[in-house]
């Protein structure tokens, strides 16, 4: 009894096998024919209906991944190709969409992993660029600097790398090394928020002259002129030396922000810095309408009274603000204020 029981178990399961092998088939050429049809959306519905009848069907799995690119599916897209290497498909087709999948994923150590794959089996493939970027979104600038050098070469028309290699040695603090990059970028590219970015560069060095030059044609090539825009603007202005400039841009930010600390504060230290004590004055005080224990602009303010000559009064100032906040005291004495005395 146990002996034919155990052979009509075995019948029932190979019944069921060849039933899921029948259904597989059907549904794979329905899929087939509609996605001949460019009926795409179809097709994967029939694929995946065969593939839920055989999951280890390399054709299927196949069929189902270049579908699921063609509908954008790129998360599927990116499982069935992993599917397929697992099977032992180490194509070329297959470790380029790997690559170029897991990096439009972020998943930066497969794209790097698959990428060098692909790089070891042919080596004409240009995908210097996808693996210098994943190794900069690592964080691991060395390599990533390494592989942009290589992607320049296969590509020196692609503007994204000049730039990137920039920005990298901007995180680095080798500003020497990043503005030739930087502009080598904008050449390519006149980018107004690279050409922003570049005048930034310049002010870190510092080149108040190129800061001054960059930042104005960020503005001309369309960057949004922000408050954030028109400040900095207003600093590149002043530090290179045209207070004027600085002045007028400043009042119109006022107008719109007419309480804005920093920008009276710009302001106050824009007029000092032109000898025009009086106006400096009159900032200070507003600042200190604001915020009455602010020390350091009494003191500036003693200090704009003694460059008019009117020493006592303008010491007896500095004397009270020292008493609020008496590191100023140790600013006097080294002459770190704006136009030291």
């Amino acid at each position: 009894m146990k002996k034919c029981l155990s052979i009509v178990t075995s019948f029932g399961i190979t019944s069921v096998l060849f039933a899921q092998s029948d259904s597989s088939a059907f549904y794979f050429q329905k899929g087939l024919d509609e996605k001949a049809k460019g009926h795409s959306i179809i097709s994967v519905q029939q694929l995946e209906k065969a593939y839920n009848f055989n999951k280890n069907d390399k054709q299927i799995v196949s069929e189902l991944a270049a579908d699921y690119l063609v509908l954008r599916r790129y998360a599927r897209a990116r499982d069935k190709f992993l599917q397929l290497e697992t099977m032992g498909d180490k194509s070329d087709s297959t470790y380029r969409q790997l690559a170029l999948l897991s990096f439009n994923a972020r998943k930066w150590d497969d794209a790097i992993k698959y990428a060098l794959l692909l790089k070891k089996q042919n080596v004409n493939e240009k995908l210097a660029w996808y693996i210098g970027k994943s190794y900069y979104e690592k964080e691991d600038l060395g390599n990533a600097i390494k592989y942009f050098g290589f992607a320049a070469k296969e590509d020196p028309t692609n503007p994204e790398i000049p730039y990137t290699i920039a920005r990298a040695y901007a995180d680095m603090m080798n500003y020497k090394e990043a503005i030739p990059n930087f502009l080598k970028a904008i050449e390519l590219k006149p980018d107004p928020r690279w050409i922003y970015e570049t005048a930034l560069i310049y002010y870190a060095v510092p080149d108040e002259q190129n800061s001054l030059k960059y930042m104005l044609m960020a503005g001309e090539k369309g960057y949004k002129q922000d408050n954030e825009y028109l400040q900095n603007l207003a600093i590149a202005y002043t530090n290179a030396g045209k207070q004027a400039e600085a002045i007028n841009l400043l009042k119109g930010i006022l107008e719109k922000r007419p309480t804005d600390i920093n920008v009276i504060n710009m302001l106050a230290e824009a007029n000092y810095d032109s000898k025009k004590y009086d106006d400096a004055i009159a900032y200070y005080d507003k600042l200190m309408q604001i915020s009455p224990n602010n020390a350091e602009a009494l003191y500036m303010t003693g200090m704009c009274f003694q460059k008019k000559g009117e020493k006592q009064k303008g010491m007896a100032i500095c004397d009270k603000a020292i008493q609020l906040d008496p590191s100023l005291q140790n600013l006097k004495q080294e002459k770190k204020m704006p136009g030291g005395f």
